[in-house]
This record gives C-alpha cells, structure tokens and sequence, in this order.
C-alpha cells in the first residue's frame, strides 16, 4: 500500500503466519533529505544490556533470514538486532528505481546504526550486508567491537593481490544487466536456487511475502546495479576508502564462508590477508552451506558466532 506518494509499505496480513518467524516488530523513523521520513523495521530480541550482535540479511533476503540464528545467540546471552534494509521485509519501499542507490543504502543504514544508538556491537554480514555493513563500520568505527563477514565481499575493481582474479567477470556483469533491464524477478526461485539444501514452500513464500507484487520489488532489483563493476561506479572509491580503513581495523575479525558458494569464496582469503584483525582467529569453513548459509546451516553458523562472541566478549 501507497502511505505517501511515492513510498510503499507492505501490509502487515502479508507477515502473518510466516514459519519460524514470530518475532515483534520494531520500528524506528530514519530521515532521508530527498524523500522525507522512512520507517525502518528491526527484530531485537534479548536482554537490552546484553552486548549487541547486528545482523544485516542482503539481497533478495530480509531478517527472515537470521530466524535460526537468532534465538541460539540470544540464549548465549547476547542482544540480536536484526534489520530489514530500506526496500525490504517490513521496511518502507520508495516506488521509484532512482530512489536507490548504493551510496544511499549505506547512508539509509548509517542512519539506522545512529538511531538505535549501536554501542560495542559485532557485526554479522552476508551478500549485500557486507559492502553496506562494512562500510558503515569504516564511518563509525567506535560502534562496533567485531566483525564476522559470511558469503559476501567488498568490491573493488582492483586486481590480486588487493581484490580478487578477474572480478568482475561475465557472469556478474550479465546478472546486473538482467536486473537492470527486469521488471520483475520471482523472489522465492533466487532464494532457493542459492541454497545448498530443499526449502520447503512455505518458507520460500515468506522470503517472498514483503513483495506482494512487481511494485515493490524496485529496491530488489536496483540494489544488483549498484555492484561496481567499472571505474567511476557509484560506491566504488567509497569501498575503497573503506579497504583502506579495514587495512587497520585490529578488533577480531572473523570469517565463516560457507563450502558452496562460488560467487563470494575468492574473498575469504583477500579479508583474511588484509584485516590485521583476521590474523590468528578461527576461520571456519561451514559444510553444506550454500550462498544463504543462514537458511542451510544456521545452526551451525550460530555456533561458530557464539564461540566467537564469547572467545571476544571480555576485549
């Protein structure tokens, strides 16, 4: 449904009922200087005291994503805040492709850091969570006490040793040209072709249930063409900056990349190498995960987290 001209807001029927997923809503207003006043929606569950764990889904994925994990890390006695990004889940959703972009993304989600008011809090990103999150850390770096990147990258055009062989490639460049040029893309059918394992119907229809239809997809679909894969790209020589100030970010910093997922692998080794706070820890390799561990092995990603939260929680 249209609350203002120009800004969709799925209803909440479309949320009922989801599986595994009954978490309360949250919501907090983030100022946007073109398009006014955007609600966010965030799940936090936990102790209020707790040390904080954020959690940033990607691309076409939505908190739903975290649902495994999050009860786990919860009982382990840490606070879970779980975003959905502006353009999905229960989030506002501009109707207009022009209104997204990557440099906004992070800007809409440094908003959401600083509205909450994040202290000390690890980060936890996957696909698109990665180059937003990231850099969100980059600009407020007292924020944040530690990072566990999974199945996501920071891209940057640039050859080995500083990114990774022959980005982008072909297939990249095509999947960007296909989302540029769609206007409507089947939700449930990305979802389930990057996983490893059979997700039942039910829950590919509650990846799905934010986009009742074509129209609010526009955030879906932009985000994709926000992935620089040129000079001069929108966001390119931000994430830079940004590879320059993890170049000395020496809080822990972890990687958990699971064993399927070709797209991101290659950049495991480049976080590795170039965080000084990645030197020495535990880098674990989750077995069959694939693109969306979260949904694959969950349980599993939120034990190597717990251990890495609580190896950390004392720093």
């Amino acid at each position: 449904m249209e609350i203002r001209p120009g800004i969709l807001r799925t209803p909440d029927h479309c949320f009922a009922g989801l599986p595994g997923y009954d978490f309360p809503p949250h919501y907090v207003e983030i100022a946007d200087p073109q398009l006014g006043a955007l609600r966010m929606h965030y799940i936090d569950e936990g102790d209020p005291a707790a040390p904080v764990v954020l959690m940033l889904h990607g691309n076409p994925t939505w908190s739903y994503l975290y649902r495994h994990m999050i009860g786990p890390v919860v009982s382990a006695g840490y606070r879970v805040i779980a975003p959905d990004m502006i353009g999905f889940g229960r989030s506002d959703k501009p109707a207009s492709r022009t209104d997204y972009g990557f440099d906004r993304f992070v800007a809409w989600m440094q908003a959401f850091v600083e509205t909450v008011d994040l202290q000390g809090a690890t980060l936890v990103c996957q696909d698109w969570g990665g180059p937003i999150g990231l850099r969100v850390v980059a600009q407020s770096p007292d924020r944040f006490a530690a990072i566990l990147a999974t199945n996501t990258l920071l891209q940057n055009c640039d050859p080995p040793p500083l990114g990774v062989p022959g980005w982008p490639g072909e297939a990249i460049a095509a999947w960007v040209e296909t989302c540029r040029t769609a206007e409507d893309l089947p939700l449930d059918l990305l979802v389930g072709r990057a996983c490893a394992t059979d997700v039942a119907e039910a829950v590919l229809a509650a990846y799905a249930a934010p986009f009742p239809d074509a129209r609010y997809k526009k955030g879906m679909l932009q985000i994709t063409c926000g992935i620089p894969i040129a000079e001069g790209a929108e966001g390119l020589e931000a994430n830079r900056a940004a590879w320059r100030f993890l170049e000395t970010w020496d809080k822990p910093f972890l990687t958990a990349f699971s064993d399927q997922d070709p797209a991101t692998i290659a950049w495991e080794e480049v976080f590795q190498r170039r965080i000084p706070g990645a030197q020495g820890q535990p880098h674990a390799r989750i077995a069959g995960g694939g693109h969306f561990v979260q949904e694959d092995r969950g349980a599993a990603l939120a034990e190597v987290l717990i251990a890495f939260l609580n190896a950390n929680r004392r720093l």
